[in-house]
């Protein structure tokens, strides 16, 4: 896609889908393809934080304290982040907006910025084949290269293909039961927002159990047809 068609419409783009339905893996290869900024909410805080901004200053307090971070830290960080040259052609939010209420108030920074949601992609999961996808992935403890004990092994078994290391891990919230309980919270959250992208006539819905080349070439279509 010729990418001056993003100077004169930034493509800010929402991904909404449970752990695991591929959300990080997919917003980089959109990232990639089309010069997008992925805007995961857990990296802007720490870089916040670290920066020492107002903003992260602000969460870096409610964090150290054990507290949840509240939507107006998020979106003041958000808005700094924002004002950065790179998300000029647009963003992919990932993780943040979780609620209805935070979706609309999303909505109106990116107003605010003379800019909007140009497709809100949920990525559709089966329940049960999800559970087994998490719960057996694990990394490279040397290099992050993740792997999975069915769909993706080491070419040598216990050895890392990237970068020859023989030490995996495990996340200890990838148990069947926590995967199951994640699952469940997370449909009870979205509702409301599918609803929200949906009653704008945002949303598109993705089948995230297909083979991720599948997977990229239906979102990738979600965003040349919202840019058409």
């Amino acid at each position: 896609m010729d990418g001056n068609r993003f100077s004169d419409r930034p493509a800010d783009l929402v991904l909404l889908g449970p752990p695991g339905a591929g959300k990080g893996t997919q917003a980089r290869l959109l990232q990639e393809r089309f010069g997008l900024v992925q805007l995961s909410t857990g990296d802007l805080l720490r870089e916040a934080v670290a920066a020492g901004t107002p903003a992260g200053r602000a969460a870096g307090e409610v964090m150290a304290s054990g507290g949840l971070v509240s939507d107006e830290i998020v979106i003041a960080i958000l808005r700094d982040r924002l004002a950065a040259p790179d998300t000029a052609r647009g963003a992919i939010f990932d993780g943040f907006p979780r609620t209805a209420v935070q979706a609309e108030a999303l909505d109106a920074l990116l107003a605010d910025a003379g800019r909007g949601i140009v497709a809100a992609i949920s990525l559709e999961v089966d329940d049960a084949a999800m559970v087994e996808r998490i719960v057996g992935r694990s990394t490279c403890a040397g290099c992050g290269e993740g792997y999975h004990d069915s769909f993706k092994r080491p070419a040598e078994p216990g050895v890392c293909d990237r970068c020859g290391g023989t030490a995996f891990k495990r996340r200890a919230d990838d148990a069947a039961e926590t995967v199951g309980a994640r699952l469940t919270a997370y449909h009870a959250q979205t509702a409301p927002l599918i609803d929200h992208y949906a009653g704008q006539g945002l949303l598109s819905r993705v089948d995230a159990m297909a083979p991720i080349d599948e997977v990229t070439a239906a979102m990738a279509a979600v965003v040349e047809t919202a840019l058409a």
